[in-house]
């Protein structure tokens, strides 16, 4: 009887010794370690928190970032015929008066330059999906940084009935050939050229911040049309 009583207290103190190894192994380092990677999950690229208000603040450092520089050659040309117009015997008439004509090149070389304007990137400007994200680029700005004209190649002739181009028609023409160089920009491939060198700026910035290059993806709106906002364009800049 003394032995199976024993036997019980004997089991009885195993179990309890079990208990509190159980409970030991619980509050032991290595599972806090466990809640920690869970907390470090929450930080991560994937869950956007963090990492969002950070990019927000780099990118609007960079604040105007230009992305594309283009030099353009034209030669603007002007023919200024002088011609008789009348009514003689009820028929009407337009002669080209003989060594009456005009004519003259210009050569012009312009300075085009594209940038992206970060001073007002926000949140909007960033969609997420998971671990990839997709950065909104602002519409890109265009403007005509400097032009002139190369007066020693300048070609005109003038005939002898004629007098030669003012300076005010010169100046004239200058202007009509910098509209012509600005409305010419939708044909030069700026949206690409404009998105690609954004990229090399944004993409470092986003790998830092611990997002995988193949997961990022840099875009202008989709109904940015460039056809039509750069039409009839004539901004410029000194």
């Amino acid at each position: 009887m003394k032995q199976r009583r024993s036997i019980l207290v004997a089991s009885g103190v195993l179990v309890l010794l079990l208990l509190l190894l159980g409970i030991i192994r619980c509050s032991l380092p290595g599972d806090r370690s466990l809640a920690s990677d869970s907390d470090a999950r929450d930080l991560s690229p994937a869950t956007g928190i963090d990492t969002v208000p950070m990019l927000i603040m780099q990118v609007q450092k960079c604040s105007k970032l230009y992305t594309a520089e283009y030099r353009v050659h034209k030669i603007i040309t002007h023919d200024d015929a002088l011609r008789l117009k009348g009514l003689l015997m009820s028929k009407q008439f337009n002669l080209k008066v003989p060594l009456a004509d005009r004519k003259i090149a210009i050569p012009m070389d312009a300075k085009i330059k594209a940038y992206i304007d970060f001073s007002e990137f926000s949140e909007k400007n960033i969609e997420r999906s998971g671990d990839k994200i997709t950065i909104i680029l602002p519409d890109p700005q265009v403007v005509m940084t400097s032009s002139k004209i190369d007066q020693q190649n300048v070609k005109q002739y003038v005939g002898l009935t004629r007098a030669h181009f003012s300076d005010e028609e010169l100046a004239n023409y200058q202007q009509q050939g910098r509209e012509a160089i600005l409305q010419s920009i939708p044909d030069m491939g700026i949206e690409e050229t404009a998105r690609a060198n954004a990229a090399k700026v944004l993409v470092p910035m986003l790998t830092q911040l611990g997002y995988e290059e193949q997961n990022i993806t840099i875009a202008f709106r989709k109904d940015l049309d460039f056809k039509h906002k750069f039409q009839g364009l004539t901004r410029m800049e000194d």
